[in-house]
């Protein structure tokens, strides 16, 4: 794993999916016998350099996928993650080079999360979230932590979507509840909401 990133354990891992850790079991012993990880029973869980090699492939076309149907075929965001579960899954290495080509070689998808470059390569930068921004300033929305279909469909009932410019009004120290401004209209967002929104301050404060 990536320094400071702790090694996952089986039982780690089968919160995060919410399944059995008798299933997880069956699946790391499948990826360890691909080389794909290194675990010993009861142990961490540790990704090898093959496995992360194939992962980032796996993210890189996901991604490109999912830009692809956004810019070019109208999907809306809160759509474009189950297509690209599917399209994924096609080996073909010179089909994704050439979308990543003809999209113009794009550094992050719809949701604004990185696509890492034909070598796996990307540059990670610290992100912030409106509940870390400052009262009184503006900022411009960059992504987001939650990509459910119900998070993003709120997100656009909001118009709090990428590139959008937001106000931090106030703060209700009661819920810690948000006051913001988006296109002139005032809105009350929750500590949820606002620590899912990615945002830069912008150039206007």
């Amino acid at each position: 794993m990536e320094k400071g990133i702790p090694d996952a354990g089986t039982n780690e891992l089968a919160t995060f999916l919410n399944v059995k850790p008798a299933t997880v079991n069956e699946m790391l012993k499948k990826l360890k016998e691909k080389k794909l990880i290194d675990h010993k029973k009861y142990g961490r869980i540790t990704v090898t350099a093959s496995g992360k090699k194939l992962a980032l492939e796996v993210i890189r076309k996901h991604r490109l996928w999912e830009t692809f149907l956004f810019e070019k075929l109208h999907f809306t965001w809160d759509e474009v993650h189950e297509v690209a579960e599917q399209l994924e899954h096609i080996k073909s290495k010179k089909l994704i080079d050439q979308l990543d080509r003809f999209l113009g070689f794009p550094s992050v998808d719809p949701h604004g999360e990185l696509i890492p470059n034909a070598k796996g390569e990307f540059k990670i930068k610290a992100k912030m979230t409106l509940s870390e921004g400052s009262i009184g300033h503006r900022y411009t929305v960059i992504g987001v932590k939650d990509d459910s279909s119900s998070f993003l469909q709120y997100v656009d009932k909001v118009g709090c979507t990428m590139g959008a410019k937001i106000k931090l009004i106030s703060h209700q120290s009661f819920d810690d509840a948000l006051e913001i401004e988006i296109k002139k209209l005032r809105l009350l967002v929750s500590s949820k909401f606002a620590e899912n929104i990615y945002v830069e301050a912008s150039a206007l404060n």
